[in-house]
């Protein structure tokens, strides 16, 4: 799959027109400038030729250097990866303590008004293309009513000195709560535009989920035996509801890191996906598929880790 997917992105970049050469240098250069700057980076040799020294040197960890910030691409990543991780924790986060207890309820009375209260919520947060909705909440909460800033990953001179590059990490390392505060304001309204589309999803996977485990024998028995319906509910039917949750949740993890391009560049955010608008716009070739990589390798380990969670979750599995 690795293989397969920077053949592809190798392939569709050097099919893009435009040339990074003269993209980079500008239009004053002469042509043997261009020539120099293609020798420097490689340029002027077959794609093929290109594709293979990446992957000859990504197996030792070497990604190659940017052509625009002229640093390893694996340093730069690095420098932007923090961001995105925290603005993908906090959307989970959000959409998991939205969208199971909406989707638990909704599923136990099928057809009540908290049913079609949840359903109608559920296919709002699915429908909603995430930068549209980042763009209201910009206009709203920021423009409007002031109460959150428009954009950027905290305010100027509130940070303390960087150690991890996690923010909150950083802030509660150092004991700075204003610091820590205001990552909060900032992060709040893109994780909420980035993490709308799987609280619909993850609602709905959970309803049909709880519905599907309440019809089964083992419930019935349950109740036959004087549980109270909370027991019944959250012990029995939530408990052998959660294999399909937890799939859901890490197929969206790895959406959400990826997904986060829009949303990144919506709000300002110094992440790895406006790193990668950045790349592709200039033609940076290692950059782009350093930034394509990354999101692979995370999305293939989040679903080896989800595998591994099931035989934790399902004792049949287990055996």
């Amino acid at each position: 799959m690795l293989l397969l997917i920077t053949l592809l992105v190798f392939v569709l970049l050097h099919a893009a027109p435009g040339d990074p050469a003269a993209m980079l240098l500008g239009q004053e250069n002469t042509a043997a400038d261009l020539a120099e700057a293609r020798r420097r980076w490689g340029l002027d040799q077959p794609i093929l030729v290109q594709y293979l020294k990446f992957v000859r040197t990504a197996a030792t960890g070497d990604l190659g250097k940017s052509f625009r910030f002229s640093a390893p691409v694996k340093e730069v990543i690095k420098e932007r990866l923090p961001a995105t991780v925290e603005l993908a924790f906090f959307s989970i986060v959000i959409a998991i303590l939205l969208a199971i207890p909406l989707g638990v309820w909704a599923g136990s009375r099928p057809n009540s008004w908290l049913d079609n209260l949840g359903t109608s919520f559920g296919l709002f947060g699915i429908s909603m293309p995430n930068f549209w909705l980042g763009i209201m909440l910009i206009l709203i909460l920021a423009g409007t009513f002031h109460v959150l800033p428009s954009g950027g990953r905290s305010t100027y001179g509130v940070a303390g000195p960087a150690q991890t590059g996690f923010y909150f990490l950083d802030s509660l390392l150092q004991g700075n709560w204003k610091a820590f505060n205001d990552a909060f304001l900032h992060v709040l309204m893109p994780a909420l535009a980035l993490g709308a589309n799987m609280v619909g999803i993850l609602m709905r996977v959970t309803r049909s989920s709880v519905l599907e485990a309440a019809s089964e024998e083992y419930v019935v028995t349950a109740r036959a035996k004087g549980l109270d319906n909370r027991s019944v509910l959250w012990r029995h039917v939530f408990t052998n509801a959660l294999i399909p949750i937890v799939t859901v949740v890490g197929l969206e993890l790895g959406t959400l890191l990826s997904g986060s391009i829009i949303v990144e560049t919506v709000f300002a955010w110094p992440g790895v996906g406006s790193l990668l608008i950045t790349g592709v716009t200039s033609r940076d070739y290692p950059l782009v598929t350093g930034v394509v990589l990354m999101y692979t390798v995370a999305f293939v380990a989040i679903n080896l880790v989800i595998d591994g969670l099931y035989a934790a979750i399902d004792p049949r599995i287990r055996y």
